[in-house]
């Protein structure tokens, strides 16, 4: 299996863009951990990675979503956001996720890639709006791997995405990405209604269309409307678990999942530390679900210096990996709402009912079910959750 991946990507992609994903997120963003390591260790605390939501607006519509897109679109300026990256930058990062909304609908977005070519940039996105041109652009760039939403048939994409034709627009920028030899992803957030992509004639098909990533993510039924009974039962996220890491040892696509460890043991990423996410107004919160902030990049010239010194993140941090390895918002709601009355946080959605929408949630199980861990067989995946994503103590 590594034998052909290695040779898929080395004959599929541009040799200089493979170069630049080596070096910028391979080699870089190890050092990024084991620089957070070090720092864990004096009491300091700054993410290895950032996630960045750099727009609201979105032309989709999809059940489930927590980002106000029938709002006024926001987008986070280019001048905040080469403050953001260098800032982080001096302090070891070097991979960034850019979120949205849709991200392509940022009127500078490429301009953020070109500013900063000793970074990575993951950009998750619908690809409706990749083109020919876009494409060609981000070959140039070359620091940036579009992670595409695929949610299911013609027919289940139209419905999750409250749109039409929604499977062939996207079909078309995956395409466009493969014709410009980028390094490209497919995202499919698993629920009730496409849990039949969760197979392996699905990633031979993804193979086929010239992808070189799958990242399934669970359903999480947040937001205005949550749309509960789209959400896998425990049962199903076993199934999704087992799935992801028979396939790692089977076929020529990297798999990604960001909630298990080396051992199966669930994790949280905000709980664990790696990672958490700025909003398209600045606002530092503790993951994308979690619509809370008491601080914004805007509060002091240095995101270190925030994020260090936020007893509002460190209080989330802390108390959610002692409630649970899973997902505190879906475990928990009652929780989160005690955490942001404690510290006062600001409800950082436009509709200003994020307090609201918690109350409303039935708690519900996540990624842990211990007793039913599932282990990673292939030793890549084993050796590099276990050195370079795992709980960084957060459970002990």
């Amino acid at each position: 299996m590594v034998v052909s991946f290695a040779k898929r990507m080395l004959t599929e992609t541009d040799p200089r863009l493979l170069g630049k994903f080596a070096y910028n997120f391979g080699f870089k963003g190890m050092l990024s951990v084991e620089k957070y390591k070090r720092r864990l260790k004096r009491g300091e605390y700054f993410p290895p990675f950032l996630f960045i939501s750099v727009i609201s607006g979105c032309q989709l519509r999809c059940q489930g979503c927590w980002v106000d897109v029938d709002r006024q679109s926001k987008h986070i300026s280019l001048a905040d956001m080469n403050k953001l990256v260098n800032d982080a930058k001096a302090h070891g990062n070097s991979f960034f996720g850019i979120l949205g909304g849709e991200p392509f609908l940022h009127p500078q977005l490429l301009e953020i890639f070109e500013a900063h070519p000793d970074c990575y940039f993951q950009v998750f996105t619908n690809g409706q709006l990749i083109t020919d041109q876009v494409a060609a652009r981000l070959r140039d760039v070359g620091n940036v791997s579009p992670l595409i939403s695929i949610e299911g048939s013609e027919i289940v994409s139209d419905e999750r995405r409250g749109r039409l034709n929604v499977l062939n627009k996207t079909l078309a920028g995956l395409e466009a990405c493969r014709r410009h030899k980028l390094i490209t992803g497919v995202a499919t957030s698993v629920c009730k209604t496409n849990l039949d992509l969760v197979s392996e004639s699905w990633l031979r098909r993804l193979i086929g269309l010239g992808v070189h990533y799958a990242w399934f993510y669970t359903y999480r039924p947040v937001g205005p409307k949550p749309n509960p009974e789209l959400a896998l039962s425990p049962e199903e996220i076993i199934q999704v678990r087992r799935f992801v890491v028979e396939m790692r040892s089977k076929l020529p696509i990297a798999l990604v999942d960001a909630y298990w460890d080396d051992k199966g043991e669930a994790l949280c990423p905000m709980s664990t530390g790696i990672s958490h996410h700025i909003s398209p107004y600045g606002d530092i919160e503790p993951c994308p679900i979690l619509q809370f902030a008491k601080e914004t990049i805007h509060d002091h010239d240095s995101i270190f210096h925030i994020m260090n010194n936020s007893a509002f993140l460190r209080d989330f941090r802390e108390t959610s990996a002692k409630a649970t390895q899973g997902c505190v918002v879906l475990e928990r709601p009652d929780l989160v709402e005690q955490l942001v009355a404690k510290h006062g946080a600001r409800d950082t959605t436009q509709r200003g009912a994020a307090v609201q929408e918690l109350q409303q949630m039935r708690p519900r199980s996540s990624q842990h079910q211990p007793g039913h861990e599932i282990p990673e067989d292939h030793w890549a995946y084993r050796f590099a959750k276990k050195h370079w994503f795992f709980g960084f103590g957060a459970y002990t």
